[in-house]
């Protein structure tokens, strides 16, 4: 069936004035914070709105447009109705592995996979009700490699951190790994000869193991996660990329931290610092001092964990910036205050470590499910350290009937621990 050619959304484009596509993602990225949202906005999302690819925004972004354009509707914006773009996704899905419910994502993915040439997919429909299938082009022929299927992997790589703060890592890991082996079957194709695109591929690509590993890492899964964190490494050290490198050795500290191998996550925090010096992102270098301290913590110094701790707050107290990595949305005081307090729990100090794992609960959006239960966790297990059972076991109960729908290997470890501290009392 062929496909109505996508109309321009030109209210949208006289909104953004004279601002560039980068400029207005930005203003967008800003506004989000100001009412608690983290929505993953660049110049290329600005433009797939624009073109009229996009024809109706996710909830995120409704509630972050409504707000920057107070009075105005969706329709003002120049979007369609959601019912109407779901509907029309609906009637046009070419095969069972893309039917879902549809959104903007899916839209622009079936209509790149169903005018791109592509002759197979990899497409992992991750089983859950709030969003489209993962899917990434396969390389078939000699059909090089172009912006097509490295959107396909860039919005892959978003789609699976939307779902994991909603639901967790455990029914989210076997199905993702098929987009990953799709993303590097790309790679490994070589048919891209633009250097900006070959550069967007290989980031992605890191990206999506990273994403991938972290779902192994929250399942308990640690030597796989361990393997796709490398992956990403190798990837972003062939591609000469900084900030996917320092992601990487972001990532790769907290599982050394949370495998007990801390001379290792000392080691991998510091080179994430190196290596995130020149990328102008102050609140990247705050996560990895916060890494550092908690691996400095794990080995009991407490004089390193504190000079870490302060080195974090100084980079935290600079504020956010266009320079943020889109992957670091999860991290704002909420996860600054849950970071702090697990390396003051690893230095034994319980009473200081629930006060900070109590601020993390309560600066925490709810709508982040899996962070919240986790924090809520943390709090449980300080308080019972600390001497103070009846409150510990206030928090287990809110955790447990939180986690409807939030599945976290980490969380129930968590959990388990702390009854075993309340039962020893």
């Amino acid at each position: 069936m062929a496909l109505s050619r996508a109309v321009p959304n030109l209210a949208f484009r006289q909104l953004r004035g004279g601002r560039s596509p980068a400029e207005f993602a930005a203003l967008v990225r800003r506004s989000a914070r100001e009412i608690g949202e983290r929505v993953a906005c660049d110049a290329r999302y600005i433009g797939r709105v624009e073109a009229g690819e996009i024809r109706c925004p996710n909830y995120a972004y409704e509630r972050v447009f409504l707000h920057m354009f107070p009075g105005l509707s969706l329709a003002d914006l120049g979007f369609s109705a959601r019912e109407a773009v779901r509907g029309r996704g609906a009637a046009m899905s070419p095969s069972p592995a893309l039917t879902t419910r549809n959104d903007e994502e899916s839209d622009v993915l079936r209509r790149a996979f169903m005018t791109g040439g592509t002759a197979t997919l990899a497409a992992a429909s991750l089983g859950l009700d709030d969003g489209p299938a993962v899917a990434v082009p396969a390389p078939r022929g000699p059909r090089r490699v172009g912006d097509t299927e490295v959107r396909a992997v860039e919005d892959a790589v978003r789609r699976i951190r939307l779902l994991d703060d909603r639901h967790g890592a455990e029914r989210l890991y076997q199905r993702a790994t098929q987009p990953l082996r799709a993303a590097y079957a790309l790679l490994d194709a070589g048919g891209t000869t633009r250097r900006d695109t070959a550069g967007r591929l290989h980031n992605s690509a890191g990206e999506l193991a990273i994403s991938v590993g972290w779902l192994a890492h929250d399942s308990g899964r640690l030597e796989d996660a361990r393997s796709h964190y490398a992956e990403a490494l190798a990837t972003a050290r062939v591609a000469g990329d900084a900030a996917l490198e320092a992601h990487a050795f972001c990532n790769t500290s907290f599982l050394a931290r949370d495998s007990h191998r801390y001379h290792e996550a000392v080691r991998a925090a510091e080179a994430g610092l190196r290596a995130a010096q020149s990328l102008g992102s102050a609140r990247l270098l705050a996560l990895l001092s916060l890494r550092l301290a908690g691996a400095w913590a794990g080995l009991g110094d407490r004089a390193a964990c504190v000079r870490a701790l302060t080195r974090a707050h100084t980079f935290f107290g600079r504020g956010s910036a266009d320079q943020d990595p889109e992957w670091m949305s999860f991290f704002g005081e909420p996860e600054m205050e849950a970071l702090e307090a697990k390396s003051w729990s690893l230095l034994g100090d319980w009473s200081r470590a629930a006060r900070h794992a109590q601020r993390a609960t309560l600066r925490q959006d709810p709508h982040f499910a899996r962070n919240l239960a986790l924090y809520r966790a943390q709090l449980a297990i300080d308080l019972a350290h600390a001497g103070r059972p009846d409150e510990a076991t206030a928090e287990v109960r809110r955790v447990e009937a939180a986690l409807d729908g939030v599945e976290s290997a980490r969380i129930r470890r968590i959990l388990t621990e702390t009854r075993r501290v309340l039962a020893g009392r």
